[in-house]
């Protein structure tokens, strides 16, 4: 199993926007950890079951195929204040968010049915185009 926290493991261009994310966020007075790049299709099944048919908490609603971390283009976020990591402080999370819609990605925080603070991704993609150009 493959679950990156590497920024290199992104595409190109969603690597630079995450750069950027990180850096607007300092500008901001935000630490931010990367703490999901890159994940291939056994990490992503293995994270669905979490909640469901292993422990903990469910943390996402993608199987493999459908999380934008399996086509290099998402990446997962949490705030550090004092060296520790903010899970429960979604005001920073949605601050975060904030920052990287205004560098044109998706943010999870702001969708309907399943909220995902920690979560951006490239815009402008369907599931079906990804899967299409799916090369491995």
């Amino acid at each position: 199993m493959i679950s990156s926290r590497s920024l290199d493991d992104l595409t190109p261009a969603m690597k630079v926007k995450c750069q950027q994310f990180i850096e607007k966020c300092k500008e901001a007075g935000i630490d931010v950890a990367i703490t999901s790049t890159y994940r291939d299709f056994e990490s992503q099944n293995a994270l669905y079951a979490q909640g469901r048919t292993t422990k903990g908490p469910i943390v996402t609603n993608a199987k493999a195929g459908e999380s934008y971390h399996q086509y290099r283009i998402a990446f997962d976020f949490c705030p550090i204040v004092g060296g520790k990591a903010m899970w429960s402080d979604i005001k920073t999370f949605v601050k975060c968010g904030e920052i990287g819609k205004s560098l044109g990605l998706d943010y999870a925080g702001d969708w309907h049915s399943f909220k995902e603070y920690a979560h951006l991704q490239e815009a402008g993609h369907t599931l079906e185009e990804l899967r299409k150009n799916h090369v491995g």
